[in-house]
């Protein structure tokens, strides 16, 4: 499992290798809630989806991403928000073993 580093700002974008993957990542808050956008080399994974605590991101096999993302509530279980991004919400990665067995 490998944290990605996010800070608690409304909008941000990190760039990082998960899995040997070179992935953009895209976090943004909006009424409705936080949104996360993926990419690996410069190809879009997921765009626009809705961050749900301890649920994954990628959830389309042919999209060929290797492992998955997810937000960990550290106080409870719930949806992520900005203020919190990086103390209370992580975003983790699970290889592909890791994600097998959960």
């Amino acid at each position: 499992m490998q944290t990605v580093p996010l800070q608690p700002v409304p909008s941000q974008s990190a760039q990082v290798v998960l899995g040997g993957q070179n992935c953009s990542i895209t976090v943004y808050q909006k009424t409705q809630g936080c949104f996360v956008d993926i990419s690996v080399g410069g190809v879009d994974i997921v765009v626009g989806i809705l961050a749900l605590d301890a649920v994954p991101l990628v959830c389309r096999e042919y999209t060929g991403f290797i492992g998955n993302l997810l937000f960990i509530d550290t106080q409870g279980s719930d949806d992520p928000s900005y203020e919190g991004l990086g103390s209370r919400w992580n975003l983790v990665y699970l290889t592909a073993e890791e994600y097998g067995l959960i």
